[in-house]
Formats: C-alpha cells, structure tokens, sequence
C-alpha cells in the first residue's frame, strides 16, 4: 500500500512539473511575442491645429501631458496632411496614397471599399500578428466597414463626421435647429447623466488596452471626435477659460482679417474651444498614464497627430469659428499651411531618440507604411513611405516632393477656392487652376506665406507649375 501511495504521489508531481513546466514556457513564449513586436497607439485628434499647442506657441490652451509626451518623442516639425478636411485626409492615412481617384477626391458619404487586401496595412498588420482596434472617428463607411477593413474591434466608429452632442446624451441635438448628423454608435449604451464624449471615448480605450490579449501586441487607434464643433465643454472650464481669455492681452492683433470669399479668425478666444483642448489634453494623459501603470509604455510606440489644421475660416456665411492658426496662413479647408501643417510626434521608448527634426518632410499617408515597415519589415509601394529611417535618425528627408490636390472647395462654409500644391524641399507652389493663378512661397524663410514669389522667381514658378501638372496628368 505504501509503495502504491508513493508511486501516486511521485506521478502527480512529475505531472505538476511537467504541467507548471509547459505553463512557463508558454507564458515565456507570449511575452516574448509582445517584446519583438511593440504594441502601437495612435492617437488621432480632429480639426486640433499646429499652434493649439501650448509647445507650439499657444498662450491660451493649455496642453501639458501633450507636451511631456513630445518631449520623448520625435518630433516632426515639417509634418503635413493630404489634405485640408476630414474625409480625403484620413483616406490617404489609412490607405497610404494621395486621396485622389479619377481625378477627384473622396468626400462625405465615402465607403472604404476599394482597397484589395494586398494594399491593406490593417490587415498585414494583423498577419504580423497584432490585435487591432479602432475608437472613434472614422468618417469613411458605417460600422461595419471599419471591421472590413481589418479591425477586430470597433467602438463609436461609423458614418459620424462629428457627434450630434458632446454631452450626454451624445445623440440628441442641445439647442436650436434640427440634427442632420449621423448618430455615433455605441456610446450612449455605456454612458450617463452628466458625462462627456472624450472622457467616455478614453475610458473605453483603456479598457481595451488593460484587457488586451497578453499573448500578442495590440495596435489600437483612438481618433478622437474632438476638437472638431460642435462646441461643447464642461462649464468649470469653459468659466476658468473665459476669464483667462478676459485677462489676456492680444495687443494690436484684429480678430479677424479677410481671406477668400470670407475672414480668417487671427485670435485664439474661443473659451468653449480652448476648454475642449484642455480637456483632450487630460484624456491623453491618461492614456500615457496608463501605459505605465500597466509597465507596457517601454513595448509601446505612441504616434500623436492631428487630421488637418484647425477651423479657423468661414466664407460667404459667416460662422462661429474654432481657433487661430495664425502665424500660419488661413486654416482648414486652404492649402496655406494653415490649412495642412499638423502635429507629428512619435515616442518609441529605447529605440528612438527624442529630439526635434526641423528639416525632414513628413505625411499622414507615411504613417502606416511606416507601422508596417515596423510590425514586418514589409512595404505595399504606395505612395506614403515608411519613415522609420528618419526616426532612427539615419536620413533627413529635406528635399522631398509632396503634392496637393483640393477640388472639393467650399467657398461658402471655409471660403475656400479649388486649387493644388506642390512643395519640393524649401519652396510651395499652390495654383487655384480654374482661376488661373499661382503663389509660390519659400516656406522656410516665409512660414506665413505673405511673400509671393511668382514675379521673383518666375524660372521657379513655371518650373514647379509643370511638375504639380504632370503630376495631376496621372489622375
């Protein structure tokens, strides 16, 4: 009996250690999975503006986790989008191309659906082994297209180029007038009384990466809706805002100035908006908090950028707008810098160095070529290149050639008329082709655009006017 009772209890601890030993080396395995590939948050902001940073030159918001982040990063400071609104911008981010197809760009009620999956970094992505998720603003089909497109998991992401409310509830109108918008999905099911779109939106974007499968990397993407109108923000802060914008002295500066069919806003006033940006500012530390409260900030990258510049112009009807770009020229819907210069910073803990480059041109559409280059050494030729080697600090990308292509103006709305760009290393050409007209700007000595050059250097002018045609010929 004492032989049999022994050779049991002999057996059930090889098997233990057998088991615990299998159990180890998986745990082992996954967390050596998450420590070759880092996890990738993007995040995404709406309509926010070079200079609505407080790094960048804002006196009023007030953006002190964006900062920090900033300082651990690469920052890009010669960073653009494709294209000066929502729809066409995010297109060529996610597609990594030009936002023009047959000669003319995608635009509200656009349906991502012409992408074959070997042109997909989404889905490549995912076949490097990565969890994915999109949060927010997608604005390129309904719910279900987000998940075509290769995300696992979506929340609050769908047709919505901007939520009805920013208070709950989220998808009823609060004031006057009807609601035309398409209603956000899935956010007033988890929410309640008293709350506020971004911090909702946050909350389940940290829930998400808190119960991330371990076994493998997430890339998640959180777009944000804000700060894109309408403008709604918490009364303490709009109250604490419009008595610092009260107090604050804007000099000489004039509230406006004419632009187009319409006025460029040249003052950050605005205490609805400078409360929104406070508050998404707070909803980023969060996040940045939470990466290390969970001890994956080293194993993740952090990519932080903005669709466009912000709103600061209206047209022939006069509207209630946003923010000042200024001193870049006009703002979202223009091809001046205004309209297109973004924030760009990248944070790769121990494998980059944070500093600032100056020089290298950058775009939304290398953004994912880019992710891919890293998850899988990999690219899908597209018209975005990976920027990793910038990143590293092995190449400057200072004399690139990028182009523009704007024919959806809105003269009324952001004032506004059809042109195309070209910028090739110092110099920005825009041409508004059905007016006949050109200005050309050096746009490092003349960040402004308020010197045009066309009568100086007309050899330049003709020259560049050539490229951004033969390149719009391929249309």
């Amino acid at each position: 009996m004492k032989k049999c009772l022994y050779i049991y209890i002999l057996l059930s601890i090889t098997f233990f250690t057998c088991k615990t030993k299998a159990s180890l080396e998986n745990e082992i395995k996954a967390s050596s999975i998450s420590l070759e590939k880092p996890n990738i948050l993007i995040i995404h902001v709406d309509d926010l503006g070079f200079h609505d940073l407080s790094l960048n030159g804002s006196q009023i918001y007030h953006t002190p986790n964006i900062d920090a982040l900033a300082k651990q990063s690469v920052v890009f400071n010669n960073a653009y989008a494709n294209y000066p609104r929502c729809v066409p911008s995010r297109y060529a981010m996610m597609t990594g191309n030009y936002p023009v197809q047959n000669g003319d760009v995608p635009d509200d009620g656009f349906e991502m659906n012409n992408v074959s999956d070997s042109k997909n970094f989404v889905k490549n992505i995912k076949t490097a082994g990565y969890q994915t998720a999109y949060f927010g603003k997608w604005h390129l089909g309904d719910e279900q297209s987000v998940k075509d497109f290769g995300y696992d998991l979506s929340f609050a992401a769908g047709h919505a180029g901007s939520p009805i409310s920013f208070l709950y509830p989220f998808n009823e109108k609060k004031g006057k007038g009807k609601n035309k918008k398409s209603p956000v999905p899935d956010v007033d099911e988890v929410s309640q009384e008293g709350d506020y779109l971004m911090d909702v939106m946050t909350d389940n974007v940290a829930k998400y990466i808190t119960n991330a499968d371990k076994s493998k990397p997430f890339m998640a993407m959180f777009s944000f809706y804000a700060v894109h109108q309408p403008l709604e923000a918490k009364e303490d802060d709009i109250k604490r805002n419009k008595e610092d914008i009260k107090n604050f002295d804007f000099g000489n500066q004039p509230d406006f100035i004419n632009e187009g069919t319409g006025r460029t806003k040249m003052r950050q006033d605005h205490p609805k908006y400078a409360a929104m940006v406070e508050t998404m500012d707070e909803n980023v530390g969060k996040l940045l908090h939470l990466l290390k409260d969970l001890n994956i900030e080293d194993n993740t990258i952090v990519i932080f950028s903005s669709d466009h510049g912000g709103l600061s112009n209206d047209g022939t009807k006069q509207r209630d707008l946003a923010t000042s770009n200024y001193p870049l020229r006009a703002g979202k819907g223009w091809l001046y810098d205004g309209g297109i210069k973004v924030p760009l910073f990248v944070k790769w803990n121990g494998k980059v160095q944070p500093r600032t480059d100056n020089k290298s041109l950058v775009m939304l559409m290398d953004v994912f070529p880019t992710i891919l280059d890293i998850t899988s050494n990999k690219s899908l030729g597209t018209n975005g290149k990976s920027f990793l080697p910038v990143l590293q600090n092995e190449v400057v990308w200072n004399d690139r050639t990028v182009f523009w292509h704007s024919s959806k103006a809105r003269p009324v709305n952001t004032g506004d008329t059809k042109s195309s760009a070209i910028r090739k290393g110092d110099y920005k050409l825009i041409n508004w082709y059905k007016e006949g007209r050109s200005e050309l700007y050096n746009i490092v000595k003349d960040p402004s655009e308020s010197n045009n050059l066309t009568s100086e250097e007309k050899e330049l002018t003709e020259q560049l006017l050539e490229e951004l045609n033969a390149w719009k010929s391929n249309f």
